[in-house]
């Protein structure tokens, strides 16, 4: 019995200690998917910051380099959002992707350096797909014609404090549309 109560005064002093500080924690950034952040401070700065894009007939690209995979990142219109964005595959055909350079390279840069550059890219979907077999995903062929730098550090893609590897899959894929 005398360790039943001992267990329950821990419980109800841990309870007591950390029910109250509970209320500081709710404004933390989680770094896992499924958090709404919509009213987070950044997600609205960056939100107004897209709605003010000229539009135009260009792209917004977004680098996401994984080893060993072979999609570029992401494009979406100006004034969408990274949430209505397409995870696509580059045809070089016409203008090579800005980090077309060895992979392996003995000195400079090395292939993904560009990892989640922004770019103000032209260029139009092929209509093609193509499989892209070490992320197992079918993805929109783009055909780029010109790439211009829009800033090397543009801050979190899909959400604040999400954390990058690049050994695994972007934290989310929207949808492909079919």
């Amino acid at each position: 019995m005398t360790l039943i109560l001992t267990r329950l005064s821990r419980l109800l002093l841990v309870a007591a200690t950390c029910g109250p500080l509970s209320i500081f924690l709710t404004s933390c950034e989680t770094t896992g998917g499924g958090g709404n952040f919509s009213n987070h401070p950044a997600v609205k700065g960056r939100a107004a910051a897209i709605a003010a894009e000229p539009r135009g007939d260009y792209w917004i690209g977004r680098r996401w380099f994984t080893e060993g995979t072979r999609f570029w990142g992401y494009l979406r219109r100006p004034g969408q959002p990274w949430s209505s964005s397409k995870l696509v595959l580059m045809n070089e055909s016409v203008t090579r992707i800005p980090d077309r350079v060895p992979e392996d390279p003995t000195s400079g840069p090395r292939h993904g350096f560009d990892h989640n550059y922004e770019y103000r890219i032209s260029g139009s979907f092929t209509g093609d797909e193509g499989y892209d077999p070490n992320s197992n995903l079918v993805l929109p062929e783009f055909r780029p014609t010109k790439f211009e730098l829009v800033s090397s550090k543009p801050g979190f893609l899909f959400q604040p404090g999400e954390r990058y590897n690049p050994k695994r899959l972007p934290p989310k894929i929207p949808p492909v549309p079919r």
